[in-house]
């Protein structure tokens, strides 16, 4: 039976479960239309901690598609780190990377944070490499 896609995934990470969502909207911005990706994380058990929200919003060099020809769900520079986001991996790096910046999911607030900015960090987790340290040698 397939998952229905709306569902909450389950994510269990550092012995903590969260339940965890993606969504797919539009905008209208200086009428041009932009696509974003929401993730959502909700620490376990309900009422224990705040959501965490992870955006990415379409922009220049980055691409949020919203279906073909690139998959729904990714998410990435034009030229360089990308991420899909519907992979468990993936969200795992990006909470990995959201937990060692300082977000406390014991904290019952919901905290959001622009994707863009842990973005390379959890690419390079998940492909065991290391973030460039020159910001300019970035996006090439």
């Amino acid at each position: 039976m397939a998952r229905h896609s709306k569902s909450p995934r389950r994510l269990v990470a550092d012995a903590r479960l969260y339940l965890w969502t993606l969504r797919h909207s539009h905008s209208v911005v200086d009428n041009s239309r932009s696509c974003c990706e929401t993730l959502t994380l909700y620490p376990q058990p309900a009422g224990g901690g705040g959501p965490l929200r992870i955006v990415f919003t379409g922009g220049p060099g980055r691409y949020v598609p919203g279906g073909a020809p690139l998959g729904s769900g990714d998410v990435g520079y034009i030229r360089g780190a990308s991420l899909n986001l519907h992979e468990p991996g993936a969200v795992r790096a990006l909470l990995d990377v959201a937990l060692a910046r300082g977000w406390q999911p014991e904290v019952r607030r919901m905290v959001e944070i622009d994707g863009w900015s842990l973005l390379e960090a959890a690419a390079a987790a998940r492909a065991g490499t290391a973030v460039p340290a020159d910001p300019k040698d970035r996006h090439r």
